[in-house]
């Protein structure tokens, strides 16, 4: 018999239809659904300005979903510990449910509200799915977290299943009385004015369906070559589902088994690919056991170093104005399209840390308002393993030289030259070192350093002898 008395569900990093257990659940035997998102006081999940570009469209994308299956998308904001109980109040509901978040101020808002509404018998279910697998789930042999990501990758390898992904429902029950909604464009998650993000348009589609078709183009066109070029920024030769993952458009296990499932891909692009994946669960395994890892160094011998406070340098950096032609380019792009090549971001972090001796935790706030793909695990435990202050971390005295990274993995030029036109003339030869070129190819290429491109803030040899030189004084 069909339980009438709904069920809320509510919604944060799991903006979807598909493979959505709290969902599931939720409706399960028919009984009656209010889906629920609440805009709280932090963006409503989104952690930075590009993401709440991001987040206002896939809201609307997922609004006109839920209005298919029949039932409408509710919008809150303010406290859930004030929201829900009053929702409970109004609609008779006596259950809540929802997919779990991972980053400490969510875990602490959602334990004492399922404690409160608990204690006055309200069924309370949470679930799997932003992840493969519970931070919490894996240990190594003494019982503590992992620190190192290959022992934790075989772990992971190890265990025999990842979740099957689970259909989207076709239809919802719509209760007698649906709650009053607020309107998505109050919110303001994008004002618009000035249209920072114009550039974002033409490349991403926020929601759902954009997160499949990326998926279905990545298995059907990009995933052969993957292990062989995913460190080109001149070749689109990655998945770009970082972005969608990270708002829950599509789970992990959706990726995971269709990946798997892919018949045409090679064991080593298949093995790299995810790996990869499992990279992201990795960042969650560290944050749950470093809840402050966006603010305190992993190994705290890191504490005492000697960062410097050019904020001069820094806004050039920020800007994409370094003198050096692959990091400008990568920070340019950041800000053109909301995103940056995963080989040019560990390039642009290496410069602001190891060349510039800037606090790893400056650029990580960077990156966490102007990356459509921000997250709460991935950035505080990538920008840590670069800084190599973080868990896994490369050793400091690795620094990259920009203009070898350039010649390496943008050999032609044409990533520098699609983010800084100012170069487009220059010849590959010399499009990463312009400082080194000869006057004439600077003259045949309409370039005057110093005016229409900018001199190095500093001469990395220089700089790497510096930076190896504060990192001695903290070694020990």
């Amino acid at each position: 018999m069909p339980n009438k008395t709904p069920a809320i569900y509510w919604i944060r990093k799991d903006l979807r239809i598909a493979d959505n257990r709290a969902l599931l659940a939720a409706a399960e035997n028919g009984r009656p659904v209010i889906p629920l998102f609440i805009c709280e006081d932090d963006r409503a999940g989104a952690l930075g300005g590009a993401q709440s570009w991001w987040l206002e469209r896939s809201l609307a994308r997922l609004g006109e979903s839920y209005e298919k299956l029949g039932v409408g998308l509710v919008l809150k904001s303010g406290d859930p510990a004030e929201i829900i109980p009053d929702l409970i109040r109004e609609t008779g509901a006596e259950a809540v449910y929802w997919n779990r978040r991972y980053a400490p101020d969510g875990i602490k808002t959602d334990k004492a509200l399922k404690q409160k509404l608990k204690a006055e018998d309200i069924t309370v279910e949470s679930f799997g799915g932003h992840i493969l697998h519970e931070p919490s789930k894996f240990r190594t042999k003494t019982g503590g977290p992992y620190k190192v990501y290959t022992p934790f990758w075989k772990a992971f390898s190890a265990e025999p299943h990842v979740p099957d992904p689970l259909d989207a429902p076709e239809r919802l029950e719509k209760p007698g009385a649906m709650p009053e909604s607020e309107r998505l464009a109050d919110w303001a998650l994008y004002p618009g004015k000035p249209d920072w993000a114009e550039g974002f348009e033409p490349i991403w589609t926020p929601g759902e369906a954009g997160a499949c078709e990326r998926l279905d183009r990545f298995l059907d066109e990009i995933a052969e070559d993957y292990a062989a070029s995913r460190d080109r920024p001149d070749i689109e030769a990655t998945s770009m589902l970082s972005a969608h993952l990270a708002l829950g458009e599509i789970s992990p296990a959706t990726v995971w088994h269709r990946v798997n499932a892919a018949r045409d891909l090679s064991a080593e692009n298949r093995k790299k690919y995810l790996q990869e994946l499992v990279w992201r669960d990795f960042c969650h395994h560290l944050l749950f056991h470093a809840p402050d890892l966006a603010t305190i160094n992993w190994n705290d011998r890191f504490d005492g170093f000697d960062w410097s406070d050019d904020d001069k340098a820094f806004e050039a950096w920020k800007r994409g104005r370094t003198g050096y032609p692959i990091v400008d380019a990568g920070m340019r792009q950041l800000w053109a399209e909301g995103t940056m090549h995963n080989r040019v971001r560990m390039i642009a972090a290496s410069f602001l840390i190891k060349d510039l001796m800037i606090d790893w935790r400056r650029g990580e706030a960077w990156f966490r308002d102007t990356l459509v793909d921000a997250d709460p695990a991935s950035n505080p435990a990538n920008w840590q393993w670069v800084a190599g202050s973080g868990a896994d971390a490369a050793p400091f005295f690795r620094i990259f030289n920009p203009v070898l990274q350039g010649e390496k993995f943008d050999p032609k030029g044409d990533y520098v030259r699609r983010y800084v036109p100012e170069l487009e003339a220059m010849p590959a030869k010399h499009i990463h070192a312009p400082f080194d070129a000869p006057e004439k190819a600077l003259k045949e290429a309409g370039v005057t350093l110093g005016e229409t491109y900018p001199k190095p803030l500093v001469d990395h040899k220089t700089a790497r002898k510096n930076a190896l030189a504060a990192f001695e004084k903290i070694k020990d």
